[in-house]
């Protein structure tokens, strides 16, 4: 019986904070925004230099993984185009607390735009399909929105800066080897992490009139 109370408690608290969280005013919901953006920035310092490739590991896509979940497809994808924006007027708070107009045209800039697409399309799931927020249903919404999302952008201007700055021609594969295959097992668990956070944290009722209620 205390158990089934606890439980409910805690659904009862989920549902209050993201009901709470769909009826902020737009200045509430703008500043949560950059709340998350400076977030993503603090968590994107966390960096590992790979020698043979010019894209780091990094801690960023947990950050844009759950911004989505937390926010809401449109104001997660604010949260990362301000987090883009910001960055790249000057911010230093990309990998490496790096900023400026350089990383727009450098190597990583696809990454940092796929983010956006990954923060729309987990947001709209979460807050549309009541059933999207188990853990297996968000990690491969998750799996999707990293690996098609962020890296689908992230290898074109990858092999662009490449043809463009080093007049490099490479194939496919090489471009999966700069790009993706060092980064797959831990994106495989950051996926892990942020799915178990997300279906932790999202209320499993209806809080804005979801299709599947």
């Amino acid at each position: 019986m205390e158990t089934a109370i606890t439980f409910n408690k805690i659904d009862e608290i989920r549902y209050l904070t993201f009901r709470w969280r769909y009826s902020l005013s737009i200045p509430q919901k703008i500043t949560l925004a950059l709340t998350m953006a400076a977030l993503t920035g603090l968590v994107a310092q966390i960096r590992f230099q790979l020698p043979w490739t010019p894209v780091p590991i990094t801690g960023q896509t947990f950050a844009v993984l759950l911004s989505g979940v937390l926010l809401g497809g449109g104001w997660g994808g604010l949260s990362q185009a301000l987090y883009a924006f910001l960055g790249f007027a000057g911010v230093p708070w990309f990998a490496g607390a790096s900023g400026g107009g350089a990383v727009l045209t450098g190597a990583t800039a696809g990454y940092i735009f796929g983010f956006i697409l990954a923060a729309l399309f987990l947001g709209y799931f979460t807050d549309r399909y009541i059933r999207s927020r188990t853990f297996f249903s968000m990690f491969l919404l998750m799996l999707f929105a990293n690996f098609v999302l962020i890296h689908g952008p992230g290898l074109i201007v990858l092999y662009n800066w490449l043809h463009a700055i080093k007049g490099l021609n490479p194939s496919f594969f090489t471009l999966l080897g700069l790009g993706t295959l060092p980064f797959i097992a831990g994106d495989v668990i950051k996926a892990m992490l942020a799915a178990a956070v997300a279906k932790g944290i999202t209320p499993k009722r209806a809080y804005n009139g979801e299709v599947d209620k």
